[in-house]
């Protein structure tokens, strides 16, 4: 049976387009602009595709080390952070759903209080530096241990699953952790993949608190590296230098708009090479944790 297709069908799908395009060609600008050739790239013109196609802008920035250092921190700060944070937050959403825990309506009052207050950024900078945390990569993981909000959605998720299951493990000797480790989490999945995706993404991007907690080069995450670069023109013209002092040949193939290009390029796609493997755990998550919750 055929439908009719109506004047706001028509205005929906070309609206859904026009944001899609408005969404997605900034980024394929910047991959465009990352693979084009940096003299022929500054005549302008280069809107779709590269007229002189070249992969010397991403090649130069692996020679530099203050990107390569910054990359190290920010994996390292993605994994560990993620894994721990992930770690924690699910053992108080757990606890939380426990019908045994005793103050539990304390627990949540406190904790749903920090959700909405806070002490404002200068009292979070003066514990920061009086626990030493500053200037340390334990800055990066110790404060964001705990989510509030992700443990509302975790906490949704676990009171769907079938009470009678946890019983039955406990009333075969399992204890808490064991429930929790062997039980809980394996069936969480879905809102657990979609919890990492989100906790990913904020480790990824965050360049606030390389900004605000670090001071040593050493600890700049590569989003606060690419942020000065984007600001600060005395550090776009000195990028690719030590590309083209170890491969004189690529002088001519690059420019500092080009090698700027090309770093925003490389830190978008480790993202979204992440997300289509978890875009199936991440709808369905969403879904239980928040209707269903």
């Amino acid at each position: 049976m055929k439908t009719k297709t109506g004047v706001f069908d028509v205005l929906n799908v070309s609206l859904m387009i026009g944001m899609v395009f408005i969404m997605i060609y900034p980024i394929w600008y910047c991959f465009i602009g990352a693979v084009s050739e940096g003299q022929d790239y500054m005549r302008g013109g280069v809107y779709l595709w590269p007229r002189k196609f070249t992969l010397n802008n991403l090649q130069s920035l692996f020679f530099e080390p203050v990107i390569l250092a910054a990359f190290r921190v920010t994996i390292f700060k993605c994994i560990i952070g993620t894994g721990t944070a992930l770690l924690f937050t699910t053992i108080v959403a757990y606890g939380m759903t426990r019908p045994n825990l005793k103050f539990k309506k304390f627990y949540i009052a406190f904790i749903m209080f920090t959700m909405f207050f806070s002490g404002g950024m200068i009292p979070y900078f003066i514990l920061i530096r009086n626990i030493r945390l500053y200037n340390t990569f334990w800055v990066y993981i110790i404060p964001t241990l705990f989510s509030v909000w992700n443990m509302i959605i975790i906490q949704s998720f676990i009171r769907e699953l079938p009470a009678a299951l946890l019983e039955a493990a406990k009333m075969d000797g399992y204890g808490e952790y064991s429930i929790l480790f062997r039980i809980v989490i394996p069936l969480s999945t879905p809102v657990l993949a979609a919890i990492t995706l989100f906790t990913v993404v904020g480790h990824w991007n965050s360049y606030f608190d390389s900004m605000m907690y670090t001071s040593s080069p050493a600890l700049q995450t590569i989003q606060y590296y690419l942020k000065k670069v984007i600001t600060d023109p005395s550090m776009t013209t000195s990028m690719g230098s030590s590309a083209v002092m170890q491969l004189p040949e690529i002088a001519r193939r690059i420019t500092p708009q080009t090698l700027k290009l090309a770093a925003m390029a490389v830190t978008a796609l480790p993202v979204m090479l992440i997300y289509p493997f978890l875009q199936k755990y991440f709808v369905k998550g969403m879904m239980i944790g928040s209707v269903k919750g």
